[in-house]
């Protein structure tokens, strides 16, 4: 198949939204993941991704990576995007397969443009900002063999986010600085954070990257071969077998993330720091209820909170009144099925009580 010519002032966008958010539980269900919920703010975190990237990329130069479970939700609440640039994966295979596929469709519509890849559940306060920084970002992908990927200043000795390790000196003099990555470092200890933090040359994964289509065909080619070639054979099949070779070579691919089967290795990574967009990827109970109390206090949503002697909760139970006393630091959410309730100290493990539920066949309740 041809590949039509790149127009220099387009821009794609592919967009993660197949993820279950486990860690939203019992909200974030198969059917209902956390992507297509109103977690806070207006419109859902779907609704919100689409909306500040509006300024960036056109709807037709957007495909939306999701799953069979959410496709319907995704459908409606993204009308503006062809449908058929909606894909369903056949099974979850993480990011490195949903970035080859996204990437592969680029290259055979659009060209060997500039593409960025968004995960669908993250809260940006200033969309300006980070669109700002996008389009800085679009600068330097535009460069030879260039990976950008969005590195965000920690606040804070954080161990529930990866960290990108930058070497100190940016690779040029020209502002925005860009800095050459030296590694990435997985969810660290609390002291290793700390290490990490002090030393000032570490920043937060954020999970949002920026390359031509052919970069990162390039890199994935070189270090992921077998998922390159199955993406490729699906990405050539004809509009109308394209469903078809989808569920014939997808499930196949190698079940790995970008970073692991690719950026970790790759030649040409650049970190663009990205501060004061005022990013939050949202990934737990207690992840909302920091960016919706930073001061501390209890937070309710839905429903009503009385409380004796105690601190500090977030409590969402909609409907009904949650008496607490001699508590603090708690997650309470209440469900139809479901009633979590959790220290937020430990809300990130909600992910590991979603996979006990699967071993035990509680299908309902995923």
């Amino acid at each position: 198949m041809s590949k039509p010519p790149a127009k220099s002032e387009e821009f794609c966008a592919v967009i993660l939204a197949g993820g279950r958010g486990t860690r939203f539980w019992p909200r974030s269900r198969r059917h209902a993941a956390k992507q297509v919920l109103n977690i806070m703010g207006e419109g859902t975190m779907l609704e919100q991704t689409l909306a500040r990237l509006a300024p960036l990329a056109k709807p037709e130069n957007t495909w939306i990576i999701t799953s069979r479970e959410l496709r319907g939700a995704v459908l409606r609440q993204s009308p503006r995007v062809p449908a058929q640039q909606v894909i369903a994966e056949p099974v979850g295979r993480n990011t490195a397969a949903a970035i080859a596929l996204g990437a592969e469709l680029i290259l055979r519509t659009r060209g060997d443009v500039p593409m960025g890849v968004f995960p669908a559940d993250h809260v940006i306060e200033h969309p300006q900002k980070f669109q700002a920084i996008i389009r800085n970002g679009v600068g330097e992908a535009r460069r030879p063999g260039r990976l950008v990927v969005l590195g965000i200043p920690p606040s804070r000795p954080e161990t529930g986010y990866g960290y990108i390790e930058v070497v100190e000196e940016p690779h040029r003099r020209e502002p925005p600085p860009v800095y050459r990555v030296r590694r990435f470092v997985e969810k660290p200890d609390l002291p290793h954070a700390r290490e990490f933090v002090a030393a000032g040359n570490y920043y937060w994964n954020a999970g949002i990257f920026i390359w031509r289509a052919s970069a990162i065909l390039e890199a994935l080619a070189e270090h992921l071969p077998e998922i390159s070639e199955r993406l490729r054979r699906v990405a050539e099949a004809p509009r109308s077998k394209f469903t078809a070779a989808l569920e014939r070579w997808y499930p196949g691919c190698q079940n790995i993330s970008i970073d692991y089967g690719v950026l970790e290795k790759a030649r040409g990574l650049v970190c663009l720091p990205a501060g004061g967009m005022g990013w939050n990827d949202l990934g737990s109970w207690s992840a909302l209820y920091e960016e919706l109390a930073p001061g501390g206090g209890t937070v309710t949503q839905g429903g009503n909170v009385v409380e004796l002697d105690a601190a500090n909760n977030f409590v969402q139970a909609p409907g009904k009144t949650v008496a607490l006393i001699g508590v603090k630091d708690l997650v309470v959410v209440e469900t139809p099925d479901a009633l979590l309730i959790v220290p937020r100290a430990q809300a990130q493990k909600v992910g590991r009580l979603v996979a006990e539920l699967e071993k035990q066949g509680r299908d309902k309740l995923l």
